[in-house]
């Protein structure tokens, strides 16, 4: 009886943390990482540092002088040397590590070694950043922080730069207007690319921009942010009235900048510019943001004059596409599919998208339109996407690089109030109002009588 008292109090606590351990790895992965996760990968990684670097490849002849010293003192062989590595910085998702490169090394070397370093030292994906010439950093990241997004709680935002995303490597995906202006997203029926869509209006609403929609599926994507919006399209033949408008603002916007230059022999450089971002505040005007939701549906004709006014459509949003970085005109082109075959000027349109983000899609085509001429792995990245994962995408741009990302939830009603009470920050454009969306006025609540009302009686 003893025993079988000794074995409960002893197995009782061990099974109930073990238990407790395995419960919040799989349903708190962030809480099992704080509590458990980080301080065995801890010890795991200082303790077989040397041994792992060694077997992976990435240790450094030892330095004459050292050489010198072991022999001298101790008369053994000297063993190469890892190298040389900074202070364990513990975050909320993994670990970061700085490593000094020995000279003849190089990032892609540890990149190449980044899935034994995750096996050897039990984490989720070991990612590798350089940061100066010989200086890179190792990003240890601890469990699958895509399968339950949680946006970090600071993240460095600016004018025209909206958070949207969680890449796989913990860091957040900020889309940058600026630094990216025109972009192709990419996604099949309930891949997420609505939701993505929302957090770009969601996000840019509180900013001093103008927002264009060109929604042909009857407005219905992106009707419920019509307070917010400075202009509406919701058929071809109302996006073949609204697209030579744009392209006309495009062009006034030119003549400004062109008028700017005309200089007087005293004018300081600084003041001399080739875009509105050189103009003095109060005659820059507010940048303008075009969605284009479903952009295969301007692509499709029926008879001989859709043919015309498509290739004119296509036409007038490769222009802005090619000229309206400069004028401060962006464009974010969404689709389902999107491909060759759409017709004339579709290729030519991609080239313009410097930006590309691929959710799930039905075809390998689409896949391969967007991301083909980045990477072939980002192609396959992108075939790969399960439909229980909605929101998780590739992206990437035409520099070559690219990532996993994810969006976090957000609900239509959420991004819809968000634009409603950002309705006072529609700017002023005469050539726009025409097309402005109209609005219904909420119904008013009446809140009922706290006492019932009883009828007089004699």
């Amino acid at each position: 009886m003893s025993d079988l008292t000794t074995l409960l109090e002893v197995g009782g606590p061990v099974a109930a943390l073990g238990g407790g351990a395995a419960y919040a790895r799989a349903k708190h992965p962030a809480a099992y990482w704080s509590t458990v996760g980080l301080p065995v990968s801890t010890l795991r990684l200082l303790s077989t540092y040397g041994s792992v670097m060694e077997a992976c490849g990435l240790t450094m002849a030892p330095s004459r002088l050292r050489v010198l010293a072991a022999k001298a003192m101790t008369r053994r062989e000297v063993r190469p040397v890892p190298p040389r590595r900074g202070l364990l910085r513990p975050t909320t998702t993994g670990l970061r590590i700085r490593l000094r490169l020995a000279p003849g090394q190089e990032p892609a070397d540890f990149a190449a070694s980044a899935e034994r370093l995750r096996h050897a030292w039990g984490v989720h994906a070991v990612y590798v950043i350089p940061v100066k010439p010989g200086v890179i950093e190792l990003r240890l990241v601890g469990y699958d922080v895509l399968r339950r997004v949680r946006m970090p709680r600071k993240i460095a935002d600016g004018f025209l730069q909206v958070p949207v995303a969680l890449r796989e490597d913990a860091t957040p995906f900020v889309r940058d207007y600026r630094t990216i202006p025109h972009q192709l997203t990419l996604g099949a029926t309930l891949s997420g690319k609505s939701m993505y869509l929302r957090h770009l209006l969601a996000g840019l609403a509180p900013q001093p921009v103008a927002l264009v929609g060109i929604d042909c599926k009857r407005g219905v994507e992106l009707a419920p942010f019509a307070p917010r919006l400075s202009a509406l399209a919701t058929d071809p033949e109302q996006a073949a009235e609204l697209l030579p408008v744009l392209v006309k603002e495009m062009e006034d916007r030119y003549d400004l900048i062109k008028a700017r230059q005309g200089i007087a022999p005293g004018t300081p450089d600084e003041e001399i510019t080739s875009d509105i971002w050189g103009l003095p505040e109060h005659e820059r005007p507010v940048p303008i943001v075009l969605f284009v939701d479903e952009v295969a549906e301007l692509f499709l004709v029926a008879t001989k004059k859709d043919e015309e006014r498509r290739d004119e459509m296509v036409t007038q949003l490769i222009r802005l596409a090619q000229l309206g970085r400069a004028a401060g005109m962006f464009l974010e082109v969404c689709g389902q599919r999107f491909g060759a075959e759409l017709g004339k000027g579709a290729t030519m349109l991609r080239a313009q998208l410097t930006g590309r983000v691929c959710h799930r899609v039905n075809d390998e085509a689409s896949a391969k339109m967007a991301l083909g001429d980045i990477a072939p792995e980002a192609v396959i990245a992108a075939c790969s996407i399960a439909p229980e994962r909605p929101g998780l995408a590739v992206a990437g741009d035409t520099s070559g690089g690219w990532s996993r990302i994810r969006t976090p939830y957000l609900s239509l009603t959420g991004a819809a109030e968000t634009c409603r009470a950002s309705a006072g920050m529609v700017p002023d454009l005469p050539a726009l109002e025409p097309f402005r969306p109209d609005v219904p006025e909420r119904p008013v609540e009446h809140a009922a009588p706290v006492v019932l009302p009883h009828p007089v009686t004699d």
